[in-house]
């Protein structure tokens, strides 16, 4: 008979947990993404990218800041949703009742379990998978050989050496006007050509990149000799240039550690005892790199299920007094840890400390330190009630 009320109150604690959790998510995530979005932006505008590889790279960048902002969002809620309830006595209600804090922080922990699993896969597969399409996309957008953009009085030089610039342009860069070209012909010769208008456009095999030129001049000397000049005029030409193929293929995956999946990571830390040394093999990560950065993602992962007892903790406050400091005092330690972490991560892959010490001691610390507050405040510890005296002597509580 007392499963089905709490099973009631698991959904209701749920209901109460989601709306605040999407906020706060997609609020954090707004912060991170906003600096990042204007440095791609910029860059990508001084490539001459499209606004679909501007897209692309913004989904390859998602999953490393949704891997930041699970674990703000997820206390932000917790602490938003305990507060609310125990400024509306929801709190004192169902302790009055006989169901402790404890199991009002079940519910929560539960999900902490599972949003942990979660980020095992997030940080696990998802993230170094992303790493490199992230990389692999921002290194063909910054190295496209030609594409129909250009500015306006922009010294550009294509793969066989030719100079290329215009006066003005319109169409996004495609069409010019003013154009001069100065290229390198056979037999030791200089070509100087003028044209009053150009379209570049990109052949459907993005192999080759066209210009067409019209009403121009062609001016031909050798060079150390520039008084042997001939001058040939011309309505229509047209030029070919030929994209180099290897600016758009980037190295292979798995030469950082951080692109590595966990399986991938777990079979190079097995295959580096049988490497004598890093000269064998050449394209071998370091086996400390490898230690330090699987050892960090499942500490992160493991951090999950200790925020709820942490966040509800803190948010347990005195009655009539702002929220304001446990909220400082949950940001101080999770932002804390997370750096303490990235730093042991550090020592761990240049081999100063072992992964215990660099990585398992503040991760140990911190679940420790959630736990130890909440046992203490669900037992009335240092948040305890005060007993005073009014003057007719009758105790009352504050």
């Amino acid at each position: 008979m007392r499963k089905r009320p709490l099973r009631e109150l698991d959904r209701y604690l749920l209901r109460q947990l989601i709306p605040p959790f999407l906020i706060a998510l997609g609020t954090v995530m707004t912060a991170l993404l906003l600096e990042r979005l204007l440095v791609l932006l910029d860059d990508l505008a001084s490539e001459g990218s499209s606004l679909a590889t501007f897209l692309s790279l913004l989904t390859d960048l998602l999953p490393h800041y949704l891997g930041l902002a699970i674990p703000a969002a997820f206390s932000v809620s917790i602490f938003i949703t305990i507060r609310r309830m125990s400024d509306h006595n929801e709190i004192d209600a169902l302790m009055a009742s006989g169901i402790s804090l404890s199991r009002i922080s079940h519910t929560y922990v539960l999900i902490g379990i599972l949003l942990g699993g979660s980020s095992l896969l997030l940080y696990g597969y998802i993230q170094p998978l992303a790493r490199y399409d992230f990389r692999s996309g921002f290194y063909s957008a910054a190295h496209a050989a030609w594409t129909p953009r250009f500015q306006a009085r922009m010294f550009a030089t294509t793969t066989d050496g030719a100079m290329l610039t215009a006066e003005k342009t319109r169409a996004n860069g495609s069409v010019l006007e003013k154009v001069f070209i100065r290229a390198n012909g056979t037999n030791d010769t200089l070509h100087l050509i003028s044209a009053q208008r150009g379209l570049i456009t990109t052949l459907p095999s993005r192999s080759e990149t066209r210009l067409d030129l019209w009403n121009g001049d062609i001016i031909t000397a050798r060079h150390g000799n520039m008084q042997d000049l001939h001058k040939t005029h011309f309505e229509h030409s047209a030029r070919f240039f030929i994209n180099d193929p290897t600016v758009h293929s980037f190295r292979s995956r798995g030469k950082d550690a951080r692109e590595l999946t966990l399986f991938e990571l777990i079979r190079r830390l097995e295959h580096s005892h049988q490497i004598i040394s890093p000269s064998a093999d050449p394209d071998s990560i370091p086996r400390s790199h490898l230690r330090a950065e699987l050892d960090f993602r499942l500490a992160q992962a493991l951090t999950m299920p200790f925020i709820a007892p942490l966040a509800a903790t803190l948010a347990m406050g005195v009655k009539r007094r702002r929220p304001i400091t446990g909220m400082i005092l949950l940001a101080i330690l999770l932002v804390g840890f997370y750096h303490l972490l990235q730093f042991g991560q550090s020592l761990v892959a240049t081999g100063a400390v072992k992964g215990f010490y660099g990585v398992w001691i503040p991760e140990l610390t911190f679940c420790a330190i959630c736990i130890l507050l909440f046992v203490t405040r669900s037992q009335g510890g240092w948040l305890r009630p005060k007993k005073v005296k009014i003057p007719n002597g009758v105790p009352i509580t504050r």
